[in-house]
């Protein structure tokens, strides 16, 4: 070990020794000298808490370190900061609120426990005058939160655009690349580590609208939690839907969208207003009627599959990547891109809060981030119902004559106008044949009533497939 001239130590504790603590713990015990020579600052490890103290890891921790006992942690005054990479809700939560009442900081990589209770462990961070980080809880190594909460904090955000699940990522690109069904894309993701044994987390959109609620919190200044986010995951994903998409020139993705508007009127409005065809006249209408009703901030939260452009640059990540797309007043669209999970890059991502608490700047931001309560009379979380975009939907169709007027006549019953179909002359289950439509922007709520419509219709085997198309804005000059 070297020792550089004016270094400070920074004792710190690990709750939790499992891959992302692994990864830490190897981090701090390799490359300590670096960062010391870099940032004055030398973290140690004095203790690592963990319920199992007997299996392998891959780093090899100094004699008397490794321990299952919490009060360990808690009862050693010259730990200054605390890792909790427990996961989940319960245990962790307790974990944390007991070093923070100790007296440490804290640093967590978990998205769900801050998604759903970080308001509570916010209010006892600064009651206890310490201070919460949690760079990792959202895609990985990629330095998101910090740049979002520091190098754009001149900016009001108005859209968030991510691909945040690495695993979801890689199953949808496996699909799109070897013409996989969802279920052997699947298990390859699993072969390969990129899915956990049960991916119900992951596949179910679950994962991104924790990071969702984390990510939109910060940047709008609102507390948001996961019951505000409309959530839909991959799991009735068939490759034909991705083939069919892909000839008319779209590329299926997992989003997280987060958009604001501060008219009173909400975002998916203000984007297609004035784009209407003639034949919605209706859709039109409320369009326009919704219009300066008021002044809250209006908020659209929403996690689900998405065709976008292929041109579009989210359309090129692939494999277990994560990429989010930004839209600052000041900066317009940034782009981050990077490695959102596995062992090192969560692991760079702790470390990096490890260095930033110790130099006071993680507490400085802490104590100063505005996040105000979600009331009525300041914010309007968007309903997935009054969703304006534009659909992709699939129907299983009787081939015979008539079918086409039968499903046309239902779509502009409910004012919804086509801008393109596709039909293939392959015969499927019960002698039908796929047919896809595309529409205008049109109200999500009237989408829904036409499907419901439509699979009443003798001609109609199964219930209709939709998917919605994503419009994402281009910053162009």
């Amino acid at each position: 070990m070297k020792v550089f001239m004016n270094e400070r130590i920074v004792k710190v504790g690990l709750v939790g020794f499992g891959t992302i603590g692994s990864g830490v713990a190897k981090l701090i015990l390799e490359d300590a000298d670096s960062i010391a020579a870099r940032i004055g600052i030398r973290p140690v490890l004095a203790c690592v808490v963990d319920i199992d103290t007997t299996t392998e890891r891959p780093v090899k921790l100094p004699e008397g370190i490794l321990t299952n006992d919490l009060n360990r942690l808690l009862g050693d005054k010259s730990i200054e900061i605390g890792i909790e990479l427990i996961g989940g809700t319960t245990v962790a939560k307790q974990v944390q609120i007991k070093m923070l009442q100790a007296g440490k900081d804290v640093v967590t990589a978990n998205k769900a426990l801050l998604a759903e209770h970080g308001s509570e462990l916010y209010n006892i961070a600064k009651q206890n005058g310490r201070c919460i980080a949690f760079e990792a809880s959202c895609a990985g190594g990629i330095p998101l939160i910090s740049s979002i909460r520091s190098g754009l904090t001149a900016n009001n955000i108005s859209g968030i655009y991510g691909i945040v699940n690495g695993t979801c990522n890689y199953i949808l690109s496996s699909m799109t690349a070897y013409d996989e069904e969802f279920s052997d894309a699947l298990a390859q993701a699993q072969k390969k580590g990129y899915a956990e044994p049960n991916p119900t987390l992951d596949i179910s959109g679950s994962d991104s609208a924790h990071k969702l609620a984390i990510l939109s919190s910060i940047a709008f200044g609102y507390e948001i939690t996961i019951d505000d986010i409309y959530c839909e995951g991959i799991e009735s994903i068939s490759k034909f839907d991705i083939q069919y998409g892909s000839e008319m020139g779209y590329c299926l993705k997992l989003l997280a969208i987060a958009t604001r508007c501060v008219e009173g009127v909400s975002p998916s409005v203000n984007q297609y207003a004035g784009k209407m065809p003639a034949t919605q006249e209706g859709v039109s209408h409320s369009v326009n009627s919704m219009r300066g009703q008021d002044a809250r901030d209006t908020i659209s939260l929403r996690v689900h599959p998405s065709f976008i452009s292929k041109d579009n640059h989210l359309a090129r990540v692939g494999g277990p990547f994560n990429a989010i797309s930004l839209f600052g007043s000041a900066t317009g669209q940034v782009m981050f891109y990077g490695r959102g999970a596995g062992m090192m890059p969560t692991a760079s991502a702790v470390v990096a809060d490890i260095i930033d608490v110790a130099l006071g700047n993680s507490k400085t931001t802490f104590f100063n981030l505005a996040v105000r309560k979600k009331n009525e009379n300041a914010i309007k979380i968007e309903t997935i119902d009054n969703l304006i975009c534009r659909f992709y939907i699939r129907i299983m169709c009787k081939d015979r004559p008539g079918v086409i007027a039968q499903w046309s006549k239902v779509l502009a019953e409910h004012n919804i106008s086509i801008s393109g179909a596709l039909q293939h002359e392959e015969i499927g289950p019960d002698n039908t044949v796929p047919v896809v439509i595309v529409t205008h922007p049109t109200l999500q709520k009237s989408i829904t009533a036409a499907l419901e419509d439509m699979e009443k219709l003798d001609s109609v085997r199964g219930k209709p497939f939709c998917i919605r198309i994503v419009d994402i804005p281009e910053d162009k000059d």
